[in-house]
């Protein structure tokens, strides 16, 4: 039976629910960000995919890392297979669809890598062939999914599985996740904060 969509306070109330039962999902977010410290100094490099919304925040976590999250530090080395549009193009064109990612991982993708794949089903086929060629390449394979079982968080190494009824709900939790893996990174770099333009002008005069 198909649960009605949360509308109004009813969404709300669908992610209060669901990030009170979040906390272990913190702990595995947090000790990702201080694992890809690790795999980003040492010269590593992070891959990451998605479909639809999960595209969106693929592209979003690897902005984080080759720009900045919050405070001033090092571009790394971060690519969202979801965004290289040629590849993405010429590949569905002349191999099957589940090659999508799997065959950019496998251009990409380094032993040692982390590769973070995004599925709030955790059964896209495109998502489930990336993750099995990322370990048959040596990557460190992590998954954001929905809840647990389903197949994606099987296949890795790791998973941040959200317990939420609702795609919406998953997603939104996923964006909290990422941010608490990149705040971990960030920690682990011992990075200072950014300064602003007042730390280096001074207070601005007021007329």
């Amino acid at each position: 039976m198909i649960k009605p969509t949360p509308c109004d306070h009813e969404h709300l109330a669908a992610l209060v629910t669901a990030a009170s039962t979040f906390s272990p999902c913190v702990d595995v977010a947090d000790q990702w960000g201080t694992a890809l410290a690790g795999v980003l100094v040492g010269g590593g490099r992070l891959l990451a995919a998605g479909n639809g919304g999960s595209a969106a925040q693929a592209q979003h976590l690897t902005a984080e890392l080759v720009g900045r999250y919050r405070s001033d530090r090092r571009p790394f080395s971060a690519i969202c297979l979801t965004a290289e549009t040629s590849s993405l193009t010429a590949i569905c064109n002349d191999y099957p669809g589940e090659e999508l990612f799997a065959r950019q991982v496998e251009a990409h993708g380094r032993e040692g890598d982390v590769l973070v794949l995004l599925s709030t089903s955790g059964s896209s086929p495109n998502i489930l062939e990336a993750a099995r060629r990322g370990t048959a390449c040596g990557l460190r394979v992590w998954a954001f999914t929905g809840p647990r079982p389903n197949p994606l968080a099987d296949l890795a190494d790791e998973s941040l599985s959200v317990d939420a009824d609702y795609t919406a709900t998953v997603q939104e939790l996923h964006l909290v996740g990422l941010h608490i893996l990149c705040a971990a990174l960030d920690r682990a770099l011992g990075v200072i904060p950014a300064r602003t333009r007042e730390d280096l002008d001074g207070p601005r005069r007021t007329a």
